[in-house]
Order: structure tokens, then C-alpha cells, then sequence
């Protein structure tokens, strides 16, 4: 079977974005993203919420053929326009289109099937709201939690709404030059 994982910055203090969706806080050098190219390589298929999609997709699709590109940028363009995007929401069920699908009902039980599926791992990159759903639900199957040194106070938690608990393993952990941490526990 597939595995959900999450690929996550967050504060130490527990968030994910400041209280307007902030993620200049966010710490990253070329050893993270490297580091991060590895989950890439591992998956076919991206997983988002909508803002984090439009987010997405408006920058990856062409990200390689700016004139300023990195290495990352060219590399991380060429994962995006080749992986299925799957992408949570309502407002824009029914607007499929290639190499992009909408689910806007039954989002529990269509991804269930999606991991029973032959193929690489799901990723999901940001998508706060689908992480706690996801969570919620019991499929996501590991996080990478890349925890940078901030503490914001408020924001979007990591963790939201978790009514029973969830047991995890520790995996590893990765210290990176610019100060994050780089945690993996996977659902027992």
C-alpha cells in the first residue's frame, strides 16, 4: 500500500504559518533541499489543499524556465508537471484537468482508495487544513516535521482538533546548517 507522508516546517512553539498565512520565518539552505529532493524521488503523486495548490501552481510549472532558476527550482519544476496532483476542495471539484484531480466529496474514502492504488508515495507539502482532516482520519502514514528556531506564539498549529490519540514511532532526526531539525515518526 501507498503511504501519506507530510513534509512540514513548523515552529518550535508548534506552527506552520503565522496568523495571515506568514512563512517568512521559514529557515532553508541547499543540504534541505537536497534533503527533501530524496522524498521526490520516492513519490508520484502530491497531495494539497487548495490555497497551497494555487500556491503551488503558480509558480512550479514554470519555476525551471526562469532566467535566475537554482538547481532546486529546475529539479523540484520537473517533479511538479510530472506527479499527479490531488487536490482537496469543494469550490473547485469538477475542474480536473490533466495531471490534476479534484476531490471535493467523500475526500476520506477517495483517498483511502488512491493509497490502495499501485504507485510511489503521496506528499504533502503545506496544506495545513488537509494535514488536520488527513490526521483526523488516521491516514496520513509519516511525518517529517522540519522544525525551525522560532517561536511565533499564534498561527496555524501543526496539529489541530485530534479527538483520540495517535501513536507514532521515531525514525530519525537531521540537523541541517541553517538551524532546523529535520524529525520523522511514522503512525504505529
Amino acid at each position: 500500500m501507498r503511504k501519506i507522508i507530510v513534509s512540514m516546517h513548523i515552529t518550535l512553539d508548534g506552527f506552520v504559518a503565522g496568523p495571515n498565512g506568514e512563512m517568512d520565518w521559514i529557515s532553508f539552505d541547499d543540504e534541505l533541499f537536497d534533503f527533501v529532493e530524496g522524498f521526490t524521488d520516492q513519490a508520484d503523486t502530491a497531495l494539497y489543499g487548495r490555497v497551497t495548490y494555487q500556491m503551488m501552481d503558480s509558480y512550479w510549472p514554470t519555476a525551471a524556465e526562469q532566467t535566475n532558476a537554482s538547481k532546486h527550482d529546475v529539479t523540484h519544476s520537473r517533479w511538479y508537471k510530472s506527479v499527479i496532483k490531488l487536490v482537496v476542495s469543494a469550490s473547485m471539484s469538477g475542474q480536473d484537468k490533466p495531471g490534476t484531480q479534484f476531490i471535493g466529496e467523500d475526500i476520506a474514502k477517495q483517498i483511502e482508495q488512491i493509497k490502495q492504488q499501485p504507485g510511489k508515495d503521496i506528499l504533502i507539502f503545506g496544506s495545513p487544513s488537509v494535514v488536520h482532516y488527513l490526521t483526523h482520519k488516521g491516514l496520513i502514514d509519516d511525518y517529517w516535521l522540519f522544525v525551525n528556531p522560532v517561536l511565533m506564539g499564534q498561527g496555524i498549529p501543526m496539529f489541530k482538533d485530534i479527538t483520540e490519540r495517535v501513536n507514532l514511532n521515531f525514525l530519525q532526526a537531521k540537523t541541517f546548517a541553517c538551524g532546523v531539525t529535520g524529525l520523522h515518526y511514522e503512525k504505529r
